[in-house]
């Protein structure tokens, strides 16, 4: 008996309970009622938001009131969002904010009209930065994935204008590849950091959806070649494509990585180069298994289709060059995937414990 109460002292001292009551799981709320109360809240907002607009009509005109009230309203967004403790509140702030967002984009045109500099470019810059404060700072995971997608697309309409917006993609997934790989760093942060990768990877997928209908953001009016290195768009895009097919396999790879890792990028970067849509989503798939992510892996899937779709409408190529592009691709990369499973068997045969050797 003495020996039984031992051991339950030793077991506190070292923080296990025995004999802990057992509390029920919190019951989560239904999605259908989630989504009522989502619709509620938009509601209310839109109400809301019609009642302010009747009295401040005025404010409009004046870019200076417009950024006010503006600024204001983010400001009233985001205690509402540290108050809100149901759906209707959070919607309701999301609405309120995103009200003030479009108050400031309209101060920025009226202030930026005046500018030499394109105007929609120093828009796409102004919007980027704001949206990059607003996804650091906003206490609400939906916001943060709203303000990083559309942080993302305010920098492709910002490089779009130079006529370098295939350099936007590049940059986004680079972004996102570092992201997921670190998804588990900071453990008190993970729902923020998936949030963030969240609105990094609808963002490049509309980029790609734009880039597949042939219409970029900036269809009307006239893009800008900055300094004339549009050119450099399709290498820096390929670059960043394999610099982050190189980075994930480097977080792979737990050993003295085989010559197939070090070909890869390279093979990646020429690919990426003549068809960026298929490299991009073959990155994306590459991540969504590494991380073991199966919402990632699934998009990374639709961004491939897409990318394949893409060229394959390429206008600019006839289909013998397409079929002969995508057959040579093909080969390479199933050339690397039997060295990569060969290398990867090699491993395991050296790692696992030598079977037999019985005593003589």
């Amino acid at each position: 008996m003495n020996s039984i109460n031992d051991l339950k002292a030793r077991l506190s001292q070292v923080g296990i309970a025995l004999h802990e009551p057992a509390t029920p799981a919190p019951l989560e709320t239904p999605w259908f009622v989630r989504v009522l109360q989502a619709f509620a809240g938009w509601l209310a907002a839109l109400f809301l938001l019609g009642f302010i607009a009747m009295g401040v009509v005025f404010v409009v005109e004046s870019p200076a009131g417009s950024l006010g009230l503006g600024m204001a309203m983010i400001g009233a967004a985001y205690g509402l969002f540290r108050k809100a403790r149901s759906d209707v509140l959070e919607h309701l702030a999301l609405a309120v904010s995103l009200a003030g967002q479009l108050l400031v984009a309209w101060a920025a045109i009226e202030f930026w009209s005046e500018s030499t500099y394109p105007l929609w470019s120093l828009l796409g810059w102004s919007l980027f930065g704001l949206q990059a404060l607003l996804a650091l700072v906003m206490p609400s995971l939906l916001h943060r994935t709203f303000s990083t997608c559309v942080a993302s697309l305010a920098l492709y309409m910002a490089l779009a204008m130079s006529a370098m917006a295939l350099l936007a993609s590049g940059l986004v997934l680079l972004a996102l590849t570092l992201l997921w790989l670190n998804e588990f760093r900071w453990p008190g942060r993970i729902r923020v950091v998936q949030a963030w990768g969240y609105g990094l990877l609808l963002g490049l997928l509309v980029m790609q959806g734009l880039a597949h209908s042939g219409q970029p953001l900036v269809f009307w009016f006239d893009a800008h070649s900055a300094w004339g290195l549009a050119w450099l768009a399709p290498w820096l895009n390929a670059v960043l494509v394999a610099l982050s097919l190189a980075l994930l396999l480097y977080k792979v790879a737990q050993s003295k990585p085989h010559w197939a890792f070090y070909l890869s990028p390279i093979a990646l970067l020429l690919f990426s180069f003549y068809v960026p849509g298929v490299g991009q989503g073959l990155v994306v798939v590459l991540l969504g298994f590494a991380i073991g992510h199966r919402l990632v892996m699934g998009l990374g899937v639709f961004s491939l289709l897409v990318g394949i779709g893409s060229y394959y409408y390429w206008l600019d190529a006839t289909l013998l060059t397409k079929a002969l592009t995508l057959l040579v691709i093909g080969g390479v990369l199933l050339t690397l995937r039997l060295a990569l499973h060969k290398w990867l068997s090699i491993e395991r045969s050296m790692s696992s414990p030598s079977e037999g050797g019985g005593v003589k």
